[in-house]
């Protein structure tokens, strides 16, 4: 029997944004999923780990909270990153 396309939910597909750490650690250079975070769509302040990350040609981090965007990561063909963090309202780096 054919699986019924209804029943496909894209959350389940997602991870934490722990699943990024060695990512995050690389590009920031500290363990960035204890770092807080606010979110600018909804004003969520949370750690970067609670994100929901959703993995494609670049890594998505959504709010946790409202699934907004807070954060765009692209692996250029050179090795470096291109990251875009409209979404979020601030990131605190840890000290």
């Amino acid at each position: 029997m054919a699986a019924d396309k209804t029943d496909f939910d894209p959350e389940s597909l997602t991870l934490d944004a722990n699943a990024v750490a060695g990512m995050l650690h690389a590009i920031f250079g500290s363990d960035m999923t204890t770092a807080m975070s606010e979110c600018g769509h909804c004003g969520n302040h949370a750690m970067v780990g609670t994100m929901r990350a959703y993995m494609g040609p670049a890594v998505v981090l959504r709010c946790s909270i409202c699934t907004e965007v807070v954060a765009r990561i692209a692996t250029m063909p050179d090795g470096s990153h291109r990251v875009d963090m409209r979404g979020a309202a601030y990131l605190r780096m840890p000290g």
